[in-house]
């Protein structure tokens, strides 16, 4: 296949180029140009194709010869060989195998009675001497429908052939035979309509020798007559004899030189004629194609090129077996891990900053203020169970005998017990504070990836350090709890006591109690903002939907969006509890619900609202604010029952609870109500300060000094140094990749320079073709039985616009009419022609 010199004479740019995309992994996105032919038939739009590849393997003959759309796709390769998608795996090495298939084929869908289908016959030709590029074989304009053909074949062939040119990257060659009226061509006007500029569209003149003897189409090709932008390329193909009798293609190239350089009135432009030429022409259209996405993938080169080259800086000058590059590898990678972990904890403005979750020391900060007085809250006492548990210790302490007043040993082990049970959330703050700050090590360290043993070794010893300060840590924490149960300090300025309490009438000490729950209430305050999704409201209980909540100190209100101008409802926050809620099959988000303990109505006829967030984060955030608006969480249920039962017990155990002991229950439980505010509001002050006492800051200080003493004291840093194997081998791949970037954009710059883009020609008055209208339809005439020739029109000036009378007759084809087989409508549509998409 080896006829298209210009061709070939491209296929070392691109293969240059290809080779270096190859090396650095980036696709190389020069899809270059369609080229399809339109024509009536036997035009000798088959021929024209043929002669831009080079190779014969088009079925040839009288009248309409391709009846499917032939798309080939041409692939350069280091062989020679066809391959059809309907035979796959099949290698056709011989032309003439290839054009026997398409034929069969072509008889296979259509039938062997001129029917027509337009589904694609796709055929890829591999081979070194061509470019990858797609060329269209389309089935030739008619008239009238012989054979099988429909009625409407006319108009179906016509919106066949636009599917194919509408596109941007392909290029029109409209053929026109020499001896028909250039006026009135199908071709022509189809890619009016497809190419209104003129752009992709160059004429293509058959048939020049077959003209009447006087006339010439000199004008026509000088584009002096019926003009194109691009203009017209005269060319004499094969004729069916000469294809017969094996005439090949460089033959038919000589006598086509041979007949413009012999005849008077082509004598003069025969370098502007023939297949040679239009070879040219097509060839710098890809040229310039390829020319034209050169700066895009220059700038997509250069952008890689600056992305590597701050990582390529450390591995010019590395050498591996270096120790100083080692030593120093590792003091800047130690004190790189200090300022990170520094920042991490202490905050930073810097661009690496985390912007889709909270971590290091704004996670830690959450857990202080949100997770761990949520946490006690959860931990208070329960109502029945404290007031049952006073009761026994009253009758208890009395004994055997009436007690007439309220017994301070009953508040004291009461309020014992109570503080006692401050040590689970403390220490389960402390475990949440350990896991972050043994993540925010792992990540730090993530930057000594290239050294994994130094990682290791960085990593344990850290670990290592945190978690013997976690064990102080949790001592200490123990021992602020013990501290405040070794002594009562009931002469706390804020503790009621006994006296104050006395003092109170039961009414009064009711306002003291709800004024102190309300007093954070000063006004009704905005505490919170956010989305939530609602669970349980509407006709789908299952289904979920987002609202814009807005939390105050009294009320919770939810708005369509943020705008907050749709309020859907507000909902007072007096005697509503929360409790959490397992998510469903159906969401994976996490659920809680608000509820009234007296089971009353929440919100309508629903007894809870249940509502959601994406993040657990988010739901603990909430969860802080509905307590700081007094909405407690439940207690455990199981201990609710069980106090309830034990009660009963009690009471019959008993007897009836006399007032005396009534009144001594009630002082009992405030005063333990009281003290332990003051004790909750200690820890939740001091055990943070602890943690970052104890911990955080000690951390912080043992990573700024300590931790490269402890590295070299293992004795092993040369090994820890060892670069790991996927390091060395990302090394070198990065080099390699600096190195083919480089060579690529100098292949870019080479090929600027060794090729010529021709520039666009400027538009013409064309307003001899009719104006695109998706209402056109090729004009139709009947066949005619034996081979005429059209008025030569070309000596005599141009002809009328073809608008105001119908067109002349195009030479027919022999071919006589059959009936349809079975089962095919003459006059069916076809669905729209499969295009195959360019990979």
């Amino acid at each position: 296949m080896s006829g298209n010199h210009g061709m070939e004479a491209l296929i070392p740019i691109i293969n240059r180029m290809q080779d270096a995309f190859t090396q650095l992994g980036v696709h190389m996105a020069i899809d270059l140009p369609q080229i399809a032919v339109v024509g009536g038939q036997s035009a000798g739009k088959s021929s024209v194709l043929e002669n831009f590849v080079g190779k014969d393997f088009l079925p040839r003959g009288s009248g309409i010869v391709t009846r499917r759309p032939l798309i080939l796709q041409l692939i350069n390769g280091p062989t020679e060989y066809g391959e059809f998608l309907h035979c796959k795996g099949q290698k056709f090495m011989d032309f003439n195998a290839i054009m026997k298939e398409i034929e069969d084929e072509t008889d296979r869908v259509t039938g062997s009675n001129k029917g027509i289908s337009n589904l694609p016959i796709n055929l890829r030709v591999y081979s070194p001497h061509v470019l990858n590029i797609t060329l269209i074989d389309l089935p030739g304009l008619t008239k009238l429908a012989v054979g099988d053909q429909p009625t409407d074949i006319g108009e179906q062939i016509k919106d066949m052939i636009m599917q194919f040119i509408s596109r941007e990257t392909c290029l029109i060659l409209a053929v026109t035979p020499a001896n028909t009226d250039l006026a009135t061509s199908d071709a022509l006007m189809l890619a009016k309509a497809a190419d209104p500029d003129g752009l992709r569209t160059i004429g293509v003149l058959t048939k020049l020798d077959l003209m009447d003897e006087g006339t010439d189409a000199k004008d026509v090709l000088e584009n002096k007559l019926l003009p194109l932008r691009r203009g017209y390329v005269g060319v004499v193909n094969r004729s069916q004899k000469d294809i017969e009798g094996k005439k090949d293609i460089k033959a038919a190239v000589a006598a086509e030189r041979k007949f413009f350089l012999s005849h008077p009135s082509y004598r003069h432009m025969a370098d502007r004629c023939g297949t040679p030429y239009l070879q040219k022409q097509l060839n710098q259209q890809l040229t310039n194609h390829i020319r034209e996405t050169l700066p895009g993938l220059r700038d997509k080169l250069q952008r890689q090129l600056l992305s590597l080259e701050k990582e390529v800086e450390q591995y010019k000058y590395f050498r591996p077996d270096d120790p100083s590059i080692k030593t120093k590898a590792m003091l800047q990678m130690i004190q790189q891990l200090q300022q990170d972990f520094e920042r991490a904890i202490e905050g930073s403005g810097s661009a690496a900053v985390n912007t889709l979750e909270l971590s290091g020391g704004a996670k830690i900060n959450r857990l202080f203020h949100e997770r761990f007085p949520y946490e006690i809250v959860r931990m208070e006492f329960d109502e029945k169970e404290l007031r049952r548990e006073i009761a026994f210790a009253i009758r208890n302490i009395h004994g055997i005998r009436v007690g007439l007043f309220t017994p301070d040993m009953a508040f004291e082990a009461i309020v014992k017990k109570q503080i006692g049970r401050l040590k689970e959330p403390s220490i389960k703050c402390i475990d949440l504070v350990v896991q972050e700050l043994t993540n925010v090590v792992r990540i730090v360290a993530d930057k000594m990836n290239r050294y994994p043993r130094l990682r290791e070794e960085t990593e344990r010893i850290i670990t290592t350090y945190i978690r013997e300060k976690e064990q102080s840590c949790k001592d200490q924490v123990m021992m602020l709890i013990d501290c405040e149960l070794a002594y009562m300090n009931t002469n706390h300025e804020d503790f009621i006591g006994f006296a104050k309490y006395d003092d109170l009438s039961a009414g009064a000490q009711s306002q003291t109690q709800n004024a102190e729950k309300t007093g954070r209430k000063l006004g009704n305050q905005v505490i919170r903002k956010g989305y939530m999704a609602i669970h349980n409201l509407g006709i789908m209980k299952g289904g979920s939907r987002d609202y814009w909540f807005v939390l105050t100190s009294e009320s919770l209100s939810w708005f369509k969006d943020e705008e907050e101008k749709d309020k859907k409802y507000m909902l007072s926050l007096d005697q509503l509890k929360l409790r959490d809620l397992e998510s469903s099959f159906m969401s994976r988000r996490h659920m809680f619900s608000i509820y009234n303990p007296e089971g009353r109505n929440v919100y309508r006829d629903a007894k809870t609202l249940d509502l959601s967030c994406e993040t657990q984060d988010d739901v603990d955030s909430w969860k802080a604010s509905f307590l700081r608006a007094g909405v407690y969480p439940e207690k455990n249920t199981s201990e609710n029952i069980n106090g309830e039962g034990e009660e009963r017990s009690a009471d019959g155990g008993l007897g009836s609870v006399d007032p005396q002991l009534e009144r001594q229950v009630e002082t009992i439980r405030n005063l333990v109500d009281s003290y332990m505010k003051i004790v909750t509001k200690t820890c939740k002050d001091l055990v943070p300060k602890i943690i970052m006492y104890l911990m955080i800051n000690d951390s912080k200080s043992f990573i700024n000094s300590e931790l490269l003493a402890n590295l070299y004291a293992t004795g092993d840093t040369q090994s820890m140094m060892e670069e790991s194997a996927d390091e060395a081998v990302k090394r070198e791949e990065m080099l390699r990749m600096y190195h083919a970037c480089k060579e690529a954009l100098k292949i870019i710059g080479d090929v600027s320079t060794a090729t010529i883009s021709t520039p666009t020609p400027a538009p013409i008055k064309s307003d001899w073709l009719p104006a695109a209208s998706s209402s056109y339809q090729p004009q139709t005439s009947p066949a005619n039985p034996r081979k005429t020739t059209a008025p030569p029109p070309v000596s005599r000036g141009p002809p009328p616009a073809p608008t105001s009378r119908p067109a002349p007759t195009v030479p027919g084809r022999p071919g006589g009419s059959a009936p349809p087989p079975p089962g095919r409508s003459g006059g069916g549509g076809l669905p729209p022609p499969l295009i195959p998409s360019r990979r």
